[in-house]
């Protein structure tokens, strides 16, 4: 029987507040993206966002006078190749993918991480798929299958190019999970927020984004939108996260991935008046299911 974790501390009234973060924010951020890139090229709205995020949150950790560890060259190579899965992949899809698909469905899509985490884990040196977490992936495939092409709808190629996004955040997660990483997990974000901004530049500006790129023309809602990625998207929500990582159970921590989505549906039908059908329910009551199942695996699996 694996020990118990002993943590450090806390009010649950501060738990309770991380928890909101992470559950309210992170599933407000496919809302605030699609406001985002109405006026501003998804690329480079990314790759300005995370930039500017990233050297925050380097700046805070490197200040004077607190404890400087030395970054090596592997780190740096590893925080490139964790920043192009996660944000060049990960969140670059969506910011682009949302150009074409709803905010609501680019977050069931996201939510299916911990399906593709579960079917990868084993060629990264984790775990073998439990009877479980087998169901779990079984059910949530299919729940990802009716969403990307429901019966009798035309299959649009910008809606399976979508699923790129979880696919490439779930190898990140799991290359992070042994790369060589500094000890301090804020000077590690901010080195791959600052790797994956720079590789979302590139291909923003290799895309020619740059040349659409008019500032009198971005409207005051996308400012706001891109304002409230990087001070709450970035910096607090991932400062919440961190921070519960290191108070509670990774997998009480792990319950944002079908709480975000479910958000993140309710705010784009309020705001964006975004439909929500039948199959959609249906869909990411699958995925949201499916995901819960993994989670419980992994939970006994611990124990």
């Amino acid at each position: 029987m694996a020990r118990a974790v002993a943590f450090p501390r806390s009010s649950p009234a501060r738990i309770a507040l991380a928890f909101a973060a992470v559950y309210l924010i992170w599933g407000s951020t496919y809302l605030t993206i699609r406001i985002a890139i109405e006026t501003i090229p998804p690329m480079l709205m990314s790759a300005t966002r995370f930039l500017i995020a990233g050297l925050i949150l380097f700046a805070v950790t490197y200040r004077p006078g607190a404890r400087h560890e030395h970054l090596t060259r592997r780190q740096w190579r590893d925080a490139l190749i964790i920043g192009g899965c996660l944000l060049l992949g990960g969140n670059g899809i969506v910011s682009w993918g949302e150009q074409y698909v709803g905010s609501g469905y680019m977050a069931l899509i996201v939510g299916s991480v911990p399906l593709w985490m579960a079917l990868l884990a084993p060629a990264f040196g984790g775990r073998r798929v439990t009877a479980l977490a087998g169901v779990g992936v079984a059910v949530g495939l299919a729940g990802v299958g009716l969403l990307v092409h429901p019966s009798g709808a035309s299959m649009h190629w910008q809606s399976i190019a979508v699923l790129g996004s979880p696919l490439l955040w779930s190898i990140g997660s799991l290359y992070a999970q042994r790369a060589a990483m500094p000890r301090n997990a804020l000077t590690a974000t901010a080195m791959e927020m600052i790797c994956g901004g720079l590789l979302m530049g590139i291909v923003g500006l290799a895309a020619g984004e740059a040349g659409r790129v008019h500032v009198a023309s971005i409207s005051g809602a996308s400012w706001i939108a891109f304002a409230y990625l990087i001070a709450f998207g970035s910096l607090i929500g991932y400062t919440c996260y961190i921070w519960l990582l290191g108070h509670v159970s990774s997998t009480a921590v792990s319950t944002y991935a079908y709480v975000n989505p479910l958000v993140a549906v309710v705010l784009g039908a309020i705001v964006l008046g975004e439909a929500i059908t039948p199959v959609t329910l249906g869909a990411g009551a699958m995925i949201i299911f499916a995901v819960a199942l993994i989670l419980s695996s992994r939970a006994l699996q611990s124990r």
